[in-house]
């Protein structure tokens, strides 16, 4: 099997795996209880607290553990605009954001709440400038993706948050779901106040994450309960998965410092081959873009079966972000980029991991190429 959908989600590492049964089994107890099985487990997640906060480069008392990307960037929107509805109802967000963050937007647009959408430019984008010319003296937050889910566009967090420095009550919350383990993100430096990241990006499980809260700000929690995460996400903590999202981390981390090079090497493979190809368009742009994410079209063949000819050679990509996949609406990211409606609507996503390799870079474009050649001949 060549597996070449990481974004939607990754194999996670054995020792992820290990490190989740033994804690399952041997540290089962509730943290929140009072006996010694029940303190061993607040121990572990004490430890899971401080070993993720170091990994990110900030404060224990800053990690929030959540369920992963959309409870994080549920809560991180929903918080800050819920506890600080008092002195504005007006929030800024981009028009590539994954669908948690603008379903969010919908609900509170809903609640009365006023949402500006940034446009990008032909690269998939965002002007600093546009962000500072949204603001208004009732905004109470912006929102911005690191990296694009779909076409693997970088945009200026740092020079976003530089212009919000200016404007000291508004918050800055970060999607870092596609970013963290690849592209490394300052929190401090950059001026935000909220990141949210997710364990099975990074070889984790899946129903793990963390949203980081910098110290002094407030949000109001979606969950109401015990009062754990320091009383911004009650419900009894799932221990071993975010002691394993943090084994993940580190681990992942590591590899990015011992194969970054080798992963920017098996993208150029792939993106030197399908140049080779007649009609092809590649939407992931050659400048500030992430290294494991490449978005392509080809015209006149239709992305999901280009998709289903590939599986049948145990390949696996995809045609968009896996929450939109299933929609048959064409790639809105794509569409704010203004590309033509038909080929937004062809477009395949292939994104690497560290465990990905150029034998199978060089497999993936000969099984591109003679499909292809196929489903062109049929066309005829």
């Amino acid at each position: 099997m060549i597996y070449f959908d990481n974004s939607a989600t990754t194999k996670p590492f054995t020792e992820v795996l290990d490190s989740f049964i033994k804690v399952s089994t041997g540290y089962f107890g509730n943290p929140s209880s009072l006996h010694q099985i029940g303190g061993q487990a607040e121990k572990l997640l004490a430890q899971a607290h401080t070993q993720l906060a170091k990994l990110l480069g900030v404060k224990m008392s800053e990690v929030v553990f959540t369920s992963g990307g959309t409870e994080g960037n549920n809560l991180a929107i929903k918080g800050v605009a819920m506890e600080h509805k008092g002195r504005g109802k007006h929030i800024i967000t981009t028009e590539i954001e994954h669908a948690s963050v603008r379903s969010s937007m919908e609900q509170l647009a809903e609640l009365g709440f006023e949402v500006s959408y940034i446009p990008v430019d032909k690269h998939g984008r965002v002007d600093p400038t546009e962000v500072k010319n949204a603001i208004r003296p009732d905004t109470i937050l912006v929102s911005v993706i690191h990296i694009n889910n779909e076409v693997g566009t970088v945009q200026p967090i740092k020079e976003i948050g530089e212009v919000l420095k200016q404007f000291p009550k508004i918050y800055f919350h970060v999607d870092h779901v596609q970013g963290v383990g690849k592209v490394p993100l300052d929190f401090y430096d950059c001026g935000i106040d909220l990141c949210t990241i997710s364990g099975h990006k990074f070889h984790g499980l899946k129903g793990t994450g963390a949203l980081f809260v910098r110290d002094g700000v407030q949000i109001s929690p979606l969950l109401s309960g015990g009062g754990q995460e320091g009383r911004r996400r009650s419900g009894t903590e799932n221990v071993a998965g975010v002691v394993a999202m943090a084994k993940a981390l580190r681990m992942s981390l590591e590899l990015r410092e011992q194969k970054i090079d080798h992963l920017q090497q098996i993208m150029g493979t792939i993106k030197s081959g399908l140049k080779q190809l007649p009609e092809v368009t590649i939407h992931t742009p050659e400048k500030n873009a992430a290294p494991h994410i490449l978005n392509f079209s080809l015209k006149g063949i239709k992305a999901e079966v280009l998709v289903h000819a590939l599986e049948e050679r145990d390949i696996y990509v995809s045609t968009t972000s896996a929450c939109s996949s299933k929609r048959n609406a064409p790639n809105q990211t794509l569409v704010a980029m203004g590309v033509p409606a038909d080929q937004a609507a062809s477009s395949i996503r292939m994104s690497l991991s560290y465990e990905n390799n150029q034998q199978e870079a060089e497999k993936v474009l000969t099984a591109v190429i003679d499909n292809v050649k196929r489903l062109r001949e049929v066309m005829k």
